[in-house]
C-alpha cells in the first residue's frame, strides 16, 4: 500500500539521518518485491531527501523486458523531480521480443544527458542475470512477505491461478522467467534445503524432468520446500547489446555478486560466474581480444567513474594523497574462467592487490591481510 503523509516523511527522515551516518543515496528494486509496491511519488520524495546531501538515487528500474522504456521514463521524471543525481542498475534489455529497444534505451538516456541531467548506468558483462525464482511470480501473491506467500500458495485455488500467471505473465509485473524464454534457460544456483541441493547446477527444465513435474509446478514448489526465493540465473541479453553498452563512454561495470571463494561453505551452492570472473572478462575478452574499448577507458570505468558517482573521497584514481587501493595485472594474460557450468574458478592474470596501501595480494597468493576500511558518503561527518 501507499504510506500516509505521516509514514512518508518518517522514511524521509530515516534518509536523510542514514546519509549523515554515511550513506551514499538511496536505492530502489521496482522488479522485485517489496520495492515493487513503491510508487512513483514516494520514489521522488524519498530520492529528494537523499538529494539534499548530494546522495545518488539508483535503481534497478520497473521494467527491463516488455516495458523497458516507460520503466526509464519513470526513472527520468524521478531524477527530474528530485533534482538528483541518478544511476540505472545493470543496463539491459531483457528477452529476445525487447532486444531491440537498446538504441532506443540508450538515445533516451543520452539525450537527458544532453539537456543536463546527470544519469550514469552500471553493466556486467554477460548475457545472463542472476534473480531468484521469486522473479517468477505475480506480485500480488508476495504481499506481506515470504511467510504469507507461502501461505497463499499453499491454498489450491490460489496455486491454481498463481500457476496460470507464472505461465502466460500479467500487464503489473514482469517475469523474469517468461523473458528467459522458457525453462532450458533457468539455471538453479541456490538451494538452502540439503535434500533439494542434488538439482543445483541443472536448468529448471532437468530439475522439472528429474522430478516428474511441469515446470511451472517445479518453480512453486521448489520456492515452497526450499523456504527461500531460490537462487537462479536468467539468460536475458544478447551478446550484441553488451558489446554496444560496453562502449558507453557513462557506463561502469560491476560484479551484481557477493563476494565468493572456491572453498568451504561457498560450495555448497552454485553461483553466477559474473562472481568469479567479471572485471577479468572485461579486460581480457572485451579489451584485449575483442577490443570494444581502449585498455585506458575500462580501468577508468572500473575505477575513477563509480568512485566519482558515488562520492567515495580520495579513492578511484592514483593520486597523491588517495587511498592507496591498486591492482596489478598482466594485460597480456588476465583472463575469467568461471563458467555457468563450473562458476567457482577465480580468474588469472591478478599479480598484487594493495588495499588501503596494505598488500591482501602479494605474487598471486593472498596475504590474509585485512586492511578495510568503511566507505562513507559526502554527507559523513566523524
Amino acid at each position: 500500500r501507499r504510506p500516509t503523509p505521516a509514514e512518508l516523511d518518517r522514511m524521509c527522515s530515516l534518509v536523510e539521518q542514514a546519509m549523515l551516518e554515511g550513506a551514499v543515496g538511496v536505492s530502489s528494486a521496482l522488479i522485485y518485491a517489496p520495492g515493487c509496491y513503491a510508487d512513483t511519488d514516494e520514489l521522488i520524495a524519498l530520492a529528494r531527501a537523499a538529494a539534499k546531501y548530494d546522495g545518488l538515487y539508483i535503481s534497478h528500474i520497473r521494467s527491463e523486458g516488455d516495458k523497458l522504456l516507460e520503466a526509464l521514463d519513470e526513472c527520468l521524471a524521478i531524477a527530474r523531480a528530485a533534482d538528483t543525481r541518478t544511476e540505472i542498475y545493470h543496463l539491459k534489455a531483457a528477452g529476445r521480443a525487447n532486444w531491440h529497444k537498446l538504441p532506443d534505451l540508450i538515445g533516451t538516456i543520452e539525450q537527458a544527458r544532453a539537456t543536463g541531467l546527470r544519469i550514469t548506468a552500471n553493466m556486467y558483462t554477460y548475457t545472463a542475470a542472476a534473480s531468484g525464482l521469486d522473479a517468477a511470480f505475480p506480485n500480488w501473491v508476495q504481499a506481506g512477505g515470504y511467510r504469507a506467500w507461502i501461505s497463499r500458495l499453499r491454498d489450491p485455488a490460489i496455486r491454481r491461478r498463481v500457476a496460470r500467471e507464472i505461465e502466460t505473465g500479467g500487464p503489473d509485473w514482469e517475469s523474469l522467467y517468461l523473458l528467459s524464454g522458457g525453462p532450458e534457460n533457468v539455471i538453479l544456483t541456490d538451494l538452502h534445503n540439503p535434500a533439494l541441493r542434488p538439482l543445483i547446477g541443472l536448468t529448471l527444465a532437468q530439475a522439472a524432468q528429474r522430478r516428474d513435474q511441469s515446470a511451472t509446478e517445479t518453480i512453486i514448489d521448489l520456492v515452497i520446500e526450499d523456504g527461500s526465493q531460490v537462487g537462479v540465473v536468467y539468460f536475458l541479453m544478447s551478446e550484441e547489446n553488451v558489446r554496444r553498452q560496453i562502449a558507453l563512454p557513462w557506463v561502469s561495470f560491476c560484479s551484481d555478486a557477493r563476494s565468493m571463494a572456491t572453498e568451504g561453505v561457498f560450495l555448497k551452492s552454485s553461483t553466477h560466474p559474473r562472481a568469479y570472473g567479471s572485471f577479468a572478462r572485461l579486460l581480457g575478452r572485451y579489451v584485449r581480444e575483442r577490443q570494444v574499448i581502449p585498455l585506458e577507458q575500462a580501468i577508468r570505468r572500473l575505477t575513477a567513474l563509480p568512485a566519482e558517482n558515488l562520492r567515495l573521497d580520495r579513492r578511484g584514481r592514483l593520486q597523491e594523497g588517495h587511498f592507496a587501493d591498486i591492482v596489478v595485472f598482466d594485460p597480456d594474460t588476465i583472463i575469467d574462467h568461471a563458467t555457468y557450468e563450473q562458476p567457482h574458478q577465480y580468474a588469472t592474470g591478478v599479480l598484487h592487490v594493495l588495499v588501503n596501501g596494505a598488500p591482501v595480494l602479494k605474487d598471486t597468493r593472498h596475504t590474509s591481510a585485512k586492511p578495510g576500511r568503511s566507505v562513507r558518503g559526502p554527507a559523513f561527518r566523524p
